[in-house]
């Protein structure tokens, strides 16, 4: 397994994970489509954060269950917790580096038709490592995604003003 690192842009936010990135996904669904997200799933026991846990907001909309999670200071999202995988890790590619993202095998996500799409990508594998978890119905625990070290409770909540 290869060790790839990545942050946010100007570095408040700092990730590591393990894993073979061979492919990604694109989804169409609301705020993927307005922030460009380039999803690669991984466990939490694969994934660690290294720096920022105080640099980051959570955007939390609709059911609430995804958390969207941002820096503070430049607003980009390395990583966050998908409504789809509540129990992996959704990593954005985008913030990765090293990744020739020309290279990788891209799967669309309809995720405008969240429900129908769910239903459709529990029949096929895809190479981002998505797929049902048995019982996954709520987020693990924000200590999965935390710094053994860190003193914080839980991750900081932003406010939502959208009705979605």
């Amino acid at each position: 397994m290869q060790t790839y690192r990545g942050s946010c842009h100007c570095g408040a936010v700092r990730i590591e994970f393990d894993g073979e990135v061979q492919g990604a996904e694109v989804c169409n669904c609301s705020i993927c489509a307005r922030t460009g997200y380039l999803h690669w799933y991984t466990a939490p026991e694969h994934f660690r954060l290294v720096r920022g846990e105080d640099a980051l907001s959570d955007y939390r909309f609709g059911t609430r269950v995804a958390h969207n999670l941002f820096c503070n200071t430049c607003g980009v999202s390395p990583f966050r917790r998908a409504r789809s995988d509540p129990d992996k890790i959704d990593v954005n590619l985008r913030c990765v580096e090293g990744i020739d993202l020309d290279a990788l095998r891209i799967e669309r996500f309809d995720g405008a038709n969240w429900e129908e799409a769910m239903q459709e990508s529990r029949g096929r594998g895809v190479s981002t490592q998505r797929g049902p978890s048995p019982g996954a119905a709520r987020l693990a625990p924000v200590a999965a995604v935390r710094p053994a070290h860190s003193p914080k409770p839980g991750i900081r909540r932003g406010r939502s003003d959208s009705g979605m």
